[in-house]
């Protein structure tokens, strides 16, 4: 039992730590008032690369773009 409580909470919640503090970010941009927040917001999109791995080996990465539209 000692160990789950070191587990971070968005783990328990079955998020990876990139959905969790896309969350976040996009919760602090909103607070936000203007001009900042728009400013803000026309900088939230983000890309990255997902590459899963199947015995060892990486299979060919994929690339993702997410923002808050989608």
């Amino acid at each position: 039992m000692a160990s789950n409580a070191a587990v971070p909470f968005w783990r328990t919640a079955g998020m990876t730590y990139i959905t969790y503090s896309n969350i976040c970010a996009n919760l602090v941009r909103n607070c936000l008032k203007e001009p900042y927040k728009t400013e803000a917001l026309s900088r939230e999109k983000v890309h990255f690369s997902i590459s899963k791995w199947t015995n060892g080996k990486p299979e060919k990465p994929t690339i993702r773009s997410d923002s808050s539209e989608e």
